[in-house]
């Protein structure tokens, strides 16, 4: 079990790495992004903290193989990480060096088109790990490392590693499969408590045939990786894109997932709203765009209407009137005010044709996320992809508040004069 410390402050790292190991952890990984940031360093100062353990340093190396091996061997790795994807000389003459400074090999096969075959080679150049590796961009639009582990094992004897999103339950897939190292970044280094996760898949590792394994749905993953992360999480995973303008929670303490049913309506033209409901499915959210705030197109009877459709909430460009019998009925609801009057079903408008609401336009199948911070589109053709990194953009928060509640700043935690634009 390797644990990889994909952070960019040495200090942040050697912490973490000292709770993982008491949460079972085996090897230590020096990630690119900490050699980057620190240079061999960082790779000094781990082996010196932890001289009893195996030090990977994840070079990630593509040319100069001898050079680069040298330098990782010399400030004390145990395992030198290089490129599979590297020319076969970058690879022989890496492997020579190891031979010569006492170290080993890793290949990452990470972005190859044809790991098998890469895997094959890889042995008769004579690395000593192969590591299967969906990198954390591919991960966040569905790559699996496990996919090919299974055939992998089948045609190389030396070890094989398997890396990319691994929680519990993926570690004991990839041990199941037949990797013999896992490699854990995020739901560990990323934890509020560090040797609780580690503990966790360490347990799966030791025992994987007592982890239950199942692959769920992509629309349900995507709808529990929404729903445990906050709209701020979201906004950010979309660089601060993807939320409504003036659209407010009309209750507070409701959190709301689902897919968008949209209407076009005019002036609290409450027919086309209504009528939606009755298309709606169960998991699906109301969008309305209703171009007035003085007159509401939604209210009580329509709210209760939703319950027996199982429809997770309301969005409405507009206004909303009934705002104590929604309070009490507790359907999410979101628009931009409430008013007591509401206007006349005329039938004017549409049913699922793409709007504007929020001054955002929405799709019918968009997936759309409430609660008190307020309302964000995820557009349904990446909508894994926004899930998954929002889920990473929540793990870095825990994480940071846990080190912030030990009595740090954010300013010195996250060093921000070091990193200024100079």
């Amino acid at each position: 079990m390797q644990v990889a410390l994909d952070l960019v402050e040495t200090d942040r790292a050697v912490q973490i790495a000292k709770e993982a190991v008491e949460g079972g952890v085996d090897w230590i990984e020096v990630g690119t992004p900490l050699i980057k940031s620190e240079g061999m360093e960082a790779v000094r100062t781990l082996k010196n903290s932890f001289p009893q353990k195996i030090i990977l340093a994840d070079m990630k190396v593509s040319d100069t193989g001898a050079l680069e091996v040298e330098m990782a061997s010399k400030a004390g790795a145990d395992i030198v990480m290089v490129l599979a994807g590297a020319d076969d000389s970058t690879i022989i003459e890496a492997v020579k060096a190891a031979k010569k400074y006492g170290v080993k090999i890793m290949a990452d096969l990470i972005s190859i088109s044809d790991p098998v075959l890469r895997s094959e080679q890889l042995e008769k150049m004579g690395v000593d790990y192969i590591n299967v590796h969906a990198g954390i961009d591919q991960q966040m639009v569905g790559r699996d490392p496990l996919d090919v582990i299974s055939d992998i094992v089948q045609v190389v004897s030396i070890p094989v590693a398997a890396a990319g999103g691994l929680d519990a339950t993926g570690c004991a897939r990839a041990v199941q499969a037949g990797a013999e190292i896992v490699i854990v970044g995020g739901n560990i280094i990323r934890s509020a408590d560090v040797r609780s996760s580690s503990r966790k898949i360490r347990e799966s590792v030791d025992s994987p045939s007592v982890v239950m394994v199942s692959k769920p749905s992509q629309d349900s993953e995507i709808r529990k990786l929404l729903m445990g992360v906050s709209t701020p999480n979201i906004s950010d995973a979309m660089h601060r894109k993807g939320v409504m303008k003036d659209i407010r929670p009309m209750l507070k303490g409701k959190k709301m997932v689902g897919t968008a049913v949209t209407i076009q309506t005019f002036g609290g033209d409450w027919a086309k709203p209504v009528e939606a409901i009755d298309m709606a499915k169960e998991g699906d959210v109301i969008v309305i765009y209703n171009g007035r705030r003085d007159v509401a197109p939604w209210g009580g009877l329509a709210t209760l209407s939703c319950l027996n459709k199982g429809i997770m909430g309301v969005v409405i460009d507009g206004a909303v009137r009934d705002i104590d019998d929604i309070t009490t009925i507790g359907l999410p609801v979101f628009a931009s005010t409430y008013v007591p009057n509401a206007g006349e079903p005329k039938g004017f408008g549409e049913i699922n044709a793409e709007i504007t609401c929020g001054s955002l336009p929405v799709k019918p199948g968009d997936y759309i996320v409430g609660d008190d911070n307020g309302v964000v589109v995820v557009p349904k053709e990446n909508a894994y992809e926004i899930a998954r990194r929002a889920k990473e953009v929540e793990k870095t928060e825990k994480r940071l508040f846990e080190e912030i509640k030990r009595g740090a700043t954010l300013s010195e935690i996250m060093k921000l004069k070091k990193w200024e634009k100079q």
